[in-house]
């Protein structure tokens, strides 16, 4: 038994290509922005996610995500913080929720999650931190796994870093206070999820919707597709 796994959720846990999923979501909010007269819809993507990835590339740890990103949205868009954060909570409560349909359950995900929870294995749902957690728990419901007691799930509101810095995974292990060489990270990223090796956490790549941009320093313990994935899981359940 490792002390905790950590779990990736888009592409790992819930099947869901990205790059297409980010083309409807990013539709989805220029609609909503339009239907509610928050600015040019057009300008409202680009400034989000302009304001994403400063969100991601920041490395300081002096704000959390949201503060990080609101921070730099609120400096170029014209309108008082508490209008911003009242838009973008209907959005992920009303109009998120219809993005459901370009994501559906991996075979096996569900058995799976409930055997380790079984054998009382603390889970983690280390998926990248841009999301608030009313989302990420959208997600985990289309995934199939949205009612089981994890340990923490990351998310906007309270991260530091986001993937690929070593910064999140040391965070994620003070937290629940766990010794990272006894823990195991499960993902598709060679990049985003391999770096948790940075702290000798164990990592698993999964190759079903692999991710491989070519800039990953470092090697998985172990890889493989869904079989390979549950038998070595079936392992550690014993």
């Amino acid at each position: 038994m490792f002390e905790a796994i950590l779990f990736d959720l888009d592409g790992t846990l819930l099947d869901v290509d990205m790059g297409v999923f980010f083309q409807y979501y990013f539709g989805s909010m220029g609609e909503f922005a339009t239907e509610k007269g928050f600015g040019d819809p057009d300008e409202l993507v680009k400034l989000v996610s302009r304001c994403t990835w400063d969100m991601i590339r920041d490395r300081s740890g002096a704000n959390t995500n949201i503060e990080t990103f609101m921070n730099g949205f609120l400096a170029e868009w014209p309108c008082p913080e508490d209008q911003a954060t009242d838009f973008f909570n209907e959005f992920y409560a009303t109009r998120f929720p219809l993005l459901q349909q370009h994501c559906k359950p991996f075979p096996g995900i569900r058995e799976m999650m409930a055997k380790l929870f079984e054998r009382e294995q603390r889970i983690i749902i280390a998926t990248q931190a841009i999301f608030p957690l009313e989302p990420i728990l959208s997600r985990l419901n289309w995934a199939g796994v949205g009612d089981f007691p994890y340990e923490l799930i990351t998310s906007c509101e309270h991260m530091h870093y986001c993937k690929p810095a070593a910064d999140y995974y040391a965070e994620i292990v003070r937290r629940v206070g766990v010794d990272p060489a006894k823990c195991l990270m499960v993902g598709n990223d060679t990049e985003g999820d391999l770096s948790a090796g940075a702290l000798g956490i164990k990592t698993f790549l999964l190759e079903e919707r692999l991710i491989d941009r070519g800039k990953s320093l470092y090697r998985p313990d172990w890889r493989g597709k869904f079989p390979d994935l549950y038998d070595f899981m079936k392992g550690i359940c014993g």
